[in-house]
């Protein structure tokens, strides 16, 4: 399977890193849809949260701890972010390689 985040996380694709850890891996989008744009990739591929169950349960935390982390280094932490995972084609997911997008830099609208 060529996984285009597996070849951004090699550095075989070029990428702007935000952070980086032993588990994960975050980078600026290349189309954003906001001021601050990123996406958290765990190191170790699922496909989406359909096929990350309680075996890979610790993807979950690993994503969603990078992300208080990087926003909180990108000052948006105080103000406000939102996080988000498309899951299968309806979603909008492109990638088949689970990943958290955060976005903030401004006032977000509500979408529920």
């Amino acid at each position: 399977m060529d996984d285009l985040f597996v070849r951004i996380i090699n550095g075989e694709i070029p990428s702007k890193k935000v952070f980086e850890n032993d588990k994960v891996y975050a980078f600026e989008d290349i189309n954003p849809k906001a001021p601050v744009h990123v996406l958290v990739v765990h190191k170790e591929p699922t496909e989406n949260i359909n096929d990350t169950g309680l075996d890979k349960a610790y993807i979950y935390s690993d994503l969603f701890l990078a992300a208080r982390e990087i926003a909180k280094k990108l000052n948006i932490d105080k103000t406000g972010f939102r996080t988000i995972i498309n899951s299968g084609p309806d979603s909008g997911q492109e990638v088949y390689h689970m990943h958290v997008h955060i976005l903030g830099g401004k006032k977000m609208q509500n979408l529920v």
